[in-house]
């Protein structure tokens, strides 16, 4: 499996704000992302008007989760993937404290992905379940990541 360096890459404002961090990623028999783990350390700043967590903090984790496992599936294909639907149900309500995010491919199609998101609580309750499906398409012409060096790309 390709290896992604998220350390290196420059966060967008909206994925800082979300503050999740991707712990692993691990492949299936044929070498391709089948997993990602990570984490939100969730607090104040996360939450709406009533003091819990936003759900769009859960949608925003689910869809990132996803895009980078489905992501690092296809790179060595030289595609990228867009995301075509996005899921959520949120099952309890969160104040603070970690929450974990494992994001499981359901279904890895030659254009098509599917794949399935937990996040869960310090405790291990589940907090919110999601599910995505994105599209795999050719790397020509696809945006450059975000680096330092390359802090946004260009028209």
């Amino acid at each position: 499996m390709p290896e992604l360096n998220f350390a290196d890459m420059t966060q967008s404002p909206l994925m800082q704000a979300l503050g999740l961090v991707i712990d692993a990623c691990s492949g299936g028999e044929d070498g391709g992302c089948t997993q990602v783990r990570g984490h939100i350390d969730a607090g104040p700043e996360h939450h709406q008007p009533t003091g819990i967590v936003h759900g769009a903090l859960y949608t925003g984790a689910i869809e990132t989760a996803a895009s980078v496992g489905a992501f690092l599936a296809v790179q060595d294909r030289g595609q990228f993937v867009v995301g075509v639907d996005n899921f959520c149900d949120f099952v309890r309500a969160h104040t603070q404290g970690r929450l974990e995010v494992d994001a499981r491919a359901a279904s890895q199609g030659r254009t098509l992905q599917l794949w399935e998101v937990d996040i869960t609580d310090d405790q291990g309750r589940l907090v919110a379940k999601g599910r995505v499906r994105l599209a795999n398409r050719d790397q020509a012409g696809a945006p450059e990541p975000r680096t330092a060096e390359h802090p946004a790309a260009s028209p």
